[in-house]
């Protein structure tokens, strides 16, 4: 675990350099009203971390509903993987298998962070990618397979005009149970691995402005009646580090 914990400094390292000069420059047609900012806990009890990053800006209606469509959800999920390879310099990549995706280290046979695959949920004001954390080098043994979380959740409402849309986007990881704060210590995760975390979600969320998409690796969305619609409040409204929803609750 400590050469783990090494190669996360190394990573975090490149993190800081890169996620700065990817941030593009925000185009004229977009409003910014929050900018990305964090909420990170940790309970003192158990250990669970849950990591909310939020922004909120105002954009086009026509350029939102041009865009609201479960293939732009799948689209949103690839562009997420993509920024999170591109801020680690290519040290951090995602593999895709069939019922799982994969955050690794360089190679398909270092999985720091294995995932189930995506659930999809939308309706005409929310869209949900929700990835279940399933296993990894990072993650402490209490977490492997349980009601641990990575969601992206959008959602759209009136902009004060009819040509104007806010939309607020959040990033959530819940329930997540850091194998390096259990072994190697809470400092060294908290300076480390959710620093690193954070940056590069509040990177991918000032990227997101430019409604630059990447195309989706699967492509198996196309129509609303393909995904079921959010039955879960939005992530800030939901309790804190040992809340968030169950196995149970999945698709």
């Amino acid at each position: 675990m400590r050469v783990v914990a090494a190669a996360i400094v190394a990573v975090a390292a490149a993190v800081y350099v890169a996620v700065r000069r990817l941030s593009p420059t925000v185009p004229d047609w977009v409003r910014v009203l929050r900018e990305a900012d964090d909420s990170t806990v940790m309970d003192p009890d158990t250990g669970a971390v849950r990591s909310v990053q939020t922004a909120e800006v105002v954009l086009p209606a026509d350029r939102i509903d041009a865009l609201w469509a479960p293939v732009y959800l799948e689209r949103l999920a690839r562009t997420y993987w993509n920024f999170l390879t591109r801020a680690t310099l290519g040290l951090v990549r995602v593999y895709y298998g069939e019922d799982e995706r994969s955050v690794c280290l360089l190679f398909p046979w270092f999985p720091l962070l294995t995932f189930d695959a995506p659930e999809y949920e939308m309706d005409a004001s929310r869209g949900v990618v929700r990835w279940r954390i399933a296993r990894g080098v990072l993650v402490a043994r209490r977490g492997r397979e349980g009601d641990g979380y990575l969601e992206i959740d959008v959602h759209r409402r009136p902009g004060g005009t009819p040509d104007a849309v806010i939309v607020h986007v959040e990033v959530e990881v819940a329930n997540f149970f850091p194998a390096i704060a259990s072994t190697v210590g809470r400092w060294i995760y908290t300076h480390t691995q959710s620093r690193m975390h954070v940056l590069v979600t509040q990177g991918f969320l000032h990227s997101l402005a430019r409604l630059d998409l990447a195309p989706s690796k699967v492509g198996r969305l196309s129509t609303v009646d393909q995904v079921r619609d959010p039955t879960e409040p939005l992530p800030a409204d939901r309790p804190g580090a040992t809340g968030g929803l169950s196995r149970s609750a999945r698709r």
